[in-house]
């Protein structure tokens, strides 16, 4: 028979592996409003006008903590605080891209918890050239006042290869 302070226990183990598991849920939806938004400022292939741009850089911006620190690696740069990141996805360097962030992993330890997401975009410079980029996001993020938010992104990018101009057709 289970005695009430083995109920007890196992009770709180559940409600931690619960909290786990909505954190990392929560986590993927941030990832996934992050690629949507940055993805948002284009539209067939040309920047959208300057107030969504803006209205869109401020969404994203959001989705960091006030101190966190978006790092693009050596060709996107890094931005420091809330509206330098704003600042930052004000001037996309691109006029297409479609960010796929795909195996993430995962560790949470709240009020934190780090990832890493391989990513995969197809992109387009204002040069009219189109690209296959693949990398990885190594993410951390923190908890407040109930919401998940990233506290720092480093992208590091292994492969930049150039797409074949012909089967590379932006539609929408």
């Amino acid at each position: 028979m289970t005695t009430l302070d083995e109920l007890v226990a196992e009770v709180a183990v559940l409600r931690q592996r619960l909290a786990a598991t909505e954190a990392v849920l929560a986590i993927h939806q941030l990832k996934a409003r992050y690629g949507e938004l940055v993805d948002s400022r284009f539209a067939r292939g040309a920047l959208v006008d300057p107030s969504t741009l803006d209205s869109l850089a401020m969404a994203a911006a959001e989705l960091f903590t006030e101190d966190a620190a978006w790092d693009g690696g050596p060709t996107l740069g890094v931005a420091v605080g809330r509206d330098a990141i704003a600042d930052r996805l004000r001037a996309p360097t691109l006029t297409f891209s479609r960010h796929l962030f795909v195996k993430p992993r995962i560790d949470v330890d709240p009020p934190r918890a780090s990832g890493r997401w391989d990513l995969i975009s197809p992109c387009r410079t204002p040069d009219g050239r189109s690209w296959w980029m693949v990398g990885y996001e190594d993410d951390e993020y923190r908890l407040e006042d109930g919401v998940w938010r990233h506290s720092s992104m480093r992208l590091t990018t292994l492969v930049m290869s150039p797409l074949d101009e012909e089967a590379f057709r932006i539609l929408a």
